[in-house]
């Protein structure tokens, strides 16, 4: 089932895509459910699927990601933090912070949670996950220092668009992954490569913070990593998913308060 978040007649709504149609959501046996027709896809704004409390990232966890500049696999998952004012949906504007002067962009598949985990062992996690979605970690490469945290030159708003739908039903072992820039395939992998898989990074992570239904983990992005421009279409294509596509856009003047 594709699950999404949508806008229609001024409200936001949750529903399920099938097709080109809208159609609202109930549950049965804890697990969601289609109703009735609502509206056509046309009809509406597709908005995050999710509104998670936080986004953790994974680097460095695709073998043909590492190879790129020589590293060797970690031992235990490499995390850090994106804030929440960083998620943007399908369509919105990736914005080119005026503090950078390079700006990657990094497709990765998206772990969605479906309730309150912690300390969930490898063997129960995939009870705690409600789907998967596409990411982009957008970083300013230039802000990126060689000593963690990362929050610096990942954290920015829109650095972190996700969509368009959760799907509920994909198996995440070894989907396609692509990255479409302006439409040139700059990315192009599977998750097969991945080191840590997506039970193992829900269990890891969940052994170090609370995790809450909503919320997202990053789960790495593979080679091909590299700078985007403004006015640039940015796209991240998974299988059995869909196309996640953005575009970059030039960073408001900032506005003068000294007045007033």
């Amino acid at each position: 089932m594709k699950l999404i978040r949508y806008r229609h007649t001024n409200r936001i709504r949750r529903g399920a895509l099938v097709g080109d149609a809208i159609f609202s959501l109930g549950r049965r046996h804890g697990h969601p459910v289609l109703g009735d027709r609502l509206c056509g896809l046309d009809e509406a704004v597709l908005l995050p699927p999710v509104v998670p409390t936080k986004v953790i990232a994974v680097a460095l966890n695709y073998r043909d990601g590492r190879e790129e500049p020589g590293l060797r696999p970690p031992s235990d998952p490499l995390i850090f933090l994106k804030p929440p004012s960083s998620v943007i949906g399908p369509l919105d504007p990736i914005i080119y912070p005026s503090q950078s002067s390079r700006l990657d962009y990094e497709a990765e598949l998206a772990v969605v949670v479906a309730s309150r985990a912690h300390g969930v062992p490898p063997a129960r996690a995939k009870d705690f996950i409600l789907g998967y979605t596409c990411g982009n970690d957008v970083t300013a490469r230039d802000l990126q220092k060689d000593d963690w945290p990362l929050a610096l030159c990942k954290s920015f708003d829109s650095f972190c668009p996700l969509g368009p739908v959760v799907e509920t039903e994909v198996d995440p072992s070894a989907l396609e992954i692509q990255l479409r820039l302006n439409g040139q395939v700059r990315q192009s992998s599977s998750t097969a490569k991945m080191h840590f898989s997506p039970v193992d990074l829900l269990s890891y992570v969940s052994s170090v913070m609370t995790l809450e239904p909503g919320d997202v983990i990053l789960t790495g992005s593979p080679a091909g990593v590299g700078p985007m421009e403004i006015g640039d279409v940015v796209e991240v294509e998974i299988a059995g998913i869909g196309v996640l596509r953005n575009h970059v856009v030039a960073a408001a003047p900032p506005t003068d308060l000294s007045h007033g």
